[in-house]
């Protein structure tokens, strides 16, 4: 996907918040700010795509500033706050065991996004109110056909606190009888699970764990390695967790994939892209 006006604002909340939580440095905050306005000056321009910049905007504070993993506590909040609900929305699966119940709950957990959001919104809010709305499109139907059709699938997983829900619809899936591969980050970008994350939250009682060979916001195809390449060739069935897969994805050929995307739409360039309105959650094939 392609970057919108609305993208640089908040690619600049974005580096103030990951630089605040990098360093307390004020002097080194002063001078990789001022590299990143000259590196969007250079490169935000029409037609850029959002993943690419964002990922190297991220990369370039991570180097200047030493700090590996700049969101570490805040996965640790996404985790709490996912744990804290999953009583709640267990409850809702044992009232109605369908499988739109098992996506919805998998979408909620894709508002905890410390990218979309900022560090001061009042996430679990949001959480609640989601958890009582209806998904806004529902390719329900289709997706269960692919669930039925084919006998693997390749899960792009997507926020820390988020695979705990995802950890539902994987254990859904499974009754299907599908092989899981669970693709995820190599280096830390935001809340974004990596390996550690996923072992740690037990997605690999599902399937095998991957990992896509770099540490982008969502998926960059120019960025991947090439054994995940060819993970990713290889599988025909492809579940697309957030936005952030969703912005890479839509900028390569997916002709010969059947292709879901489940996604919560946290920001308005989205949610213009999609045709939906803010905040709305949607599974949809592609």
């Amino acid at each position: 996907m392609k970057i919108s006006y609305e993208c640089g604002p908040c690619f600049l909340r974005q580096a103030r918040e990951a630089l605040d939580l990098s360093t307390d440095d004020e002097a080194l905050k002063m001078e990789v700010i001022g590299e990143i306005f000259k590196f969007l000056s250079d490169n935000f321009k029409e037609g850029t795509n959002s993943n690419s910049t964002g990922s190297a905007m991220h990369k370039l504070i991570i180097q200047k500033t030493g700090c590996r993993d700049p969101y570490r506590k805040e996965k640790i909040k996404g985790n709490e706050i996912a744990l804290k609900y999953l009583p709640e929305v267990k409850r809702i699966i044992d009232e109605d065991d369908c499988l739109e119940n098992y996506v919805k709950i998998a979408i909620i957990g894709n508002i905890l996004d410390f990218g979309a959001f900022t560090l001061d919104d009042d996430v679990e809010s949001v959480i609640k109110s989601s958890l009582k709305k209806d998904l806004t499109v529902k390719d329900i139907e289709e997706f269960e056909n692919s669930l039925k059709t084919h006998d693997r699938v390749l899960y792009l997983v997507d926020n820390t606190g988020e695979i705990v829900f995802d950890k539902l619809l994987l254990a859904k899936i499974k009754e299907y009888g599908l092989n899981i591969t669970i693709a995820v980050k190599s280096e830390p970008i935001l809340n974004d699970a990596c390996m550690v994350e996923a072992l740690d939250a037990g997605l690999d009682e599902f399937g095998e764990i991957v990992e896509i060979g770099c540490g982008t916001v969502g998926y960059v195809d120019s960025e991947i390695s090439e054994e995940f390449r060819k993970i990713f060739n290889d599988h025909k069935f492809i579940i697309s967790k957030g936005m952030g897969n969703y912005e890479g994805l839509t900028e390569i050929d997916l002709s010969d994939k059947d292709i879901y995307f489940l996604l919560c739409a946290k920001c308005n360039t989205i949610s213009r892209d999609i045709g939906v309105d803010l905040h709305d959650m949607l599974l949809f094939k592609k």
